[in-house]
């Protein structure tokens, strides 16, 4: 990203590097104007126009979803679908040639083209493609903020001396030097500025202010150039200006209907300030653009719109046209305010929500009824948050409420304030507001998906009474509407109930939850699948993981991006019970990348707490550390308690293991402090036994008893196997004496307490040290050395340590191997195992960069260092790697 002041010379600059690339690049070009920033992907057609016909040869639902954006057909796609499609073609076209991707003006590109480029540098890896954006300010926030920028300053006094001599021959010394001074280094200024002084009834010693930025005074500049032109050339170039992109044949026709002449045409080219390449005719500068336009009356600035207006054709022309009537345009109309729906409609469908939205806002000021603005608004206001752009949308539910009530909005937007303050805001204020709008909607599916929110918003807030008074309301509804799916509802209700009043309905989830409901579940809307930490804390793992697993490669072959993230963010937490932490890192890392590119800063906060989660098992402190406190910061002021008494878990956790019980006991007291930010009734039975062995370690058994109790109810509600084992395991360390031995072994022997290798594990470790303490030795070794052996497997180092060190006490005398080639978390980084386990199923370099959303070249990349990390040569040796296990190879 080159960025400066107009007339730094960033475009001079493109202009040189992309004479350097000559012949040997395949050299791609595009420029941000104005007008066109209204069209969706309107720069990105530009681009990619001369390689067109590439488009057809990417994976299928690539080359629909580019398509589809590019108006080749009537595909819709998701915005990220779109921008691997363009990251796909690009390294395709380099395994040809290099790539320069060039787009000229960047803070006139349209929204959906800018997040596609954006999308696509931040991906370039193994590639030889460059990219070069201009714009005229810094890019510290928004699509450009990860990219590298570089400012582009102006000359120094001698080198501006030198050019403002050269495009001014015959100047005195005098007015260089106030010419040098005025411009500041600008070159555009030293070019533009000897004629304008030359003219002012200014001394030439006279004081010039240092503090006139340079842009006015260009303005002034131009202004001179263009005051003496005929009124029919001064025409021409205001119909340049209006129509911004260039089209000659559309400035033809327009300038035909306003009776411009061919003289006219002749007399605008030769005065310097346009240019014509074939049927291209611009500005020299996009300055010289706007001075034309903003200095030229509106009577006739309208004028120049109607004619243009009448004058486009092409596959653009409806859209074109609805925005040159809107700027013609001197109050409100119907007429026009109808066109732009329709291209805000058309404009969504191509996957350009951004551009709806501004299509729609700009209808709605232009309705003459406040029903249709209002309307108009809602509508754009979804728009908006499908694109991301979370402001947009709630200035534009403000705007509607404004004109209308806050019900009608609601009515009319689908419930979209509760959705927006859900994902992004408050969770006691989105319950609320949910709670309110599930009433005014005439659509029984969306109520119920309302609803669903509202008792999530209520589990997140850690809010009981909010969660029970959801339900009960959904209830109610079903009782009186034909929802969809309403017969899940009392499957749902046992799920939930257990944590709002600790007195779940008799009948227990995994009685109720059989294949047909998980399929029916895992094929509803997301939000009728209660959040994982609830299915865990039921021990629903392993069904919740196969339905899950199942959606998200159903995902992988759609344009659901954003879904897929939630997908991976639940899965992650699933992948660490069950064991299979490498798998859990490459999840919530992919699952965190894609949160960030969409903003959904709760999601993001997820997947950073299921890493912050594997940090703590594995004695990673600062990584839990760095990611707790990003999860604090967002989730304590929104009040998504959830969120925050996961994080003190892990703080908790990491302290535990590090062997500070003080510390860690302070922290996951605050999950049953009532009032605390991390109190959470889920979160607290997750985590009772933590806090039990921290209590104990401190010296203070008082504060265990509790956690043992909670542990009890939770086995006796549930019969959740972890729950039980926990149970019997909480017992053996309060009983005092031999009679603790048949807690330890009841703990062991629970059916299904295996399948969570961590857990299990860590009972093997208590119990040993019990054994060791109680001077059974040799008993003690076998639990010890098998707890030892899981936690070196997994790569858990503080619990491994520990075991080791119970070893040696007993007598042994042991070689402490680090975790190291036996965990797939230090083999592979968490995208190689990505990539690794795709190629082991036989998918293709592209078909795998299609899953990923990146490149097939960066694919291959990651292949070269998986096979010698595994000490295999070719992807048939993949499917002999135990993907499942350690990583090593299965003969």
């Amino acid at each position: 990203m080159l960025w400066g002041d107009p007339g730094i010379g960033k475009t001079a600059l493109l202009d040189y590097a992309v004479d350097a690339a000559g012949p040997e690049f395949t050299v791609l070009t595009c420029r941000g104007t104005r007008l066109e920033s209204k069209l969706a992907f309107a720069a990105l057609h530009q681009l990619l126009w001369p390689v067109a016909d590439r488009i057809d040869t990417l994976p299928p639902p690539q080359a629909r979803a580019l398509r589809g954006a590019l108006g080749f057909s009537g595909d819709t796609a998701d915005r990220f679908l779109i921008g691997a499609a363009v990251l796909t073609l690009m390294s395709e076209l380099a395994e040809e040639r290099p790539v320069l991707v060039v787009a000229d003006d960047g803070q006139w590109l349209d929204e959906p083209t800018a997040q596609c480029l954006s999308f696509v540098a931040r991906r370039v890896q193994a590639e030889p493609v460059a990219l070069l954006v201009t714009a005229h300010t810094d890019p510290t926030l928004g699509n450009w903020e990860r990219v590298p920028s570089l400012e582009i300053r102006g000359l120094d006094d001698a080198e501006g001396h030198l050019l403002a001599a050269s495009a001014t021959p015959g100047a005195d010394e005098a007015l260089i030097q106030r010419t040098v001074r005025a411009a500041g280094g600008n070159p555009l200024a030293l070019q533009e500025l000897p004629c304008t002084l030359a003219e002012a009834d200014t001394s030439a010693h006279a004081p010039l202010s240092e503090q006139v930025p340079v842009g006015p005074r260009l303005r002034r500049a131009f202004r001179a150039r263009i005051e003496p032109l005929a009124p029919e050339t001064r025409t021409v170039l205001l119909l340049t200006a209006a129509e911004d992109r260039g089209d000659g044949p559309t400035l033809h026709r327009a300038g035909g209907i306003l009776g411009v002449d061919a003289l006219a045409w002749e007399q605008a080219l030769d005065s310097g300030l346009l240019t014509a390449h074939g049927d291209r005719i611009r500005f020299r500068h996009s300055l010289i653009c706007a001075a034309v336009y903003e200095e030229a009356p509106f009577c006739d600035r309208r004028a120049a719109h109607r004619a243009l207006a009448e004058a486009v054709t092409g596959d653009e022309a409806d859209e074109l046209r609805a925005w040159h009537l809107a700027a013609a345009a001197e109050q409100a109309d119907e007429d026009v305010a109808r066109l732009l729906e329709r291209s805000a409609e058309r404009a969504w469908g191509r996957g350009g929500c951004a551009t709806a939205a501004r299509a729609l806002r700009k209808a709605a000021a232009l309705s003459p009824g406040s029903g249709d603005a209002v309307r108009r608004l809602a509508r754009g206001a979804e728009a908006a948050w499908e694109a991301g752009q979370v402001g947009t949308a709630r200035k534009l539910l403000h705007s509607a409420e404004q004109m209308s009530s806050e019900s009608a909005v609601a009515e009319l937007s689908g419930g979209l304030r509760g959705v927006i303050e859900f994902a992004r805001g408050d969770q006691e204020r989105a319950h609320r507001f949910l709670m309110q709008d599930m009433e005014l909607l005439p659509d029984p599916g969306r109520a119920l998906v309302l609803g669903c929110l509202a008792v999530r918003a209520g589990w997140s807030a850690g809010r009981p009474e909010l969660q029970a008074a959801a339900l009960c309301r959904l209830g109610e509804l079903a009782r009186h509407s034909r929802f969809p799916d309403a017969d899940l509802l009392p499957v749902l209700r046992t799920w939930w109930t257990v944590g709002t009043s600790g007195t779940p309905d008799s009948a227990s989830a995994p009685a109720t939850l059989t294949d047909d409901i998980l399929a029916r579940l895992s094929s509803s809307p997301w939000r009728l699948i209660p959040p994982t930490p609830l299915g865990v804390a039921w021990g629903l793992e392993q069904p919740l993981a196969d339905a899950l697993r199942a959606k998200t490669d159903e995902l992988r072959h759609t344009d659901a991006v954003g879904v897929l993230a939630l997908a991976l963010a639940q899965t992650a937490t699933l992948d660490i019970v069950q064991g299979r932490w490498a798998e859990a890192t490459a999840n919530a890392t992919e699952g965190l990348r894609v949160a960030e590119e969409i903003g959904a800063d709760h999601l993001a906060s997820q997947c950073r707490n299921c890493l912050a989660w594997l940090a703590a098992m594995r004695g990673d402190e600062r990584t839990v550390t760095q990611a707790a406190a990003h999860t604090l910061d967002d989730s304590i002021p929104r009040g998504v308690r959830a969120l925050s008494a996961a994080a003190h878990w892990y703080l908790g956790m990491s302290a535990l293991f590090a062997g500070r019980a003080d510390e860690a006991l302070d922290r996951l007291l605050r999950l049953t402090e009532p009032g605390h930010d991390a109190a959470h009734p889920t979160f607290a039975v997750l985590a009772a036994l933590d806090t039990m062995e921290a209590a104990l370690r401190a010296g203070q058994p008082e504060a265990a008893e509790p956690q043992a109790r909670l542990l009890r109810d939770w086995a006796e509600h549930t019969s959740a196997p972890w729950a039980r084992s926990a149970a019997h395991l909480a017992r053996a360390l309060l009983t005092p004496g031999p009679d603790a031995e048949q807690w330890f072994r009841r703990a062991l022997e629970v059916p299904g307490a295996a399948s969570r290798p961590f857990s299990f594990a860590r009972s093997r470790l208590l119990y040993g040290e019990w054994l060791r303490r109680s001077r059974r030795r040799t008993d003690a070794r076998v639990q010890l050395a098998e707890a030892a052996e899981t936690f070196r497997r997994l790569g858990a180092t503080p619990l491994l340590d520990r075991a080791l060190s119970e070893q040696e006490l007993t007598g042994q005398q042991l070689h402490r191997g680090r975790p190291g080639p036996e965990s797939g978390e230090s083999i592979l980084t968490p995208q190689e195992l990505r990539v690794a386990r795709l190629a082991a199923e036989g998918l293709t370099n592209r078909e795998i960069a299609a899953q990923l959303l990146i490149s097939p070249r960066t694919v291959g990349h990651h292949l070269s260092n998986v096979f010698p990390k595994l000490g295999i040569a070719s992807r048939a040796d993949l499917a002999r790697v135990d993907f499942e296990g350690d990583l090593r190879m299965t003969g």
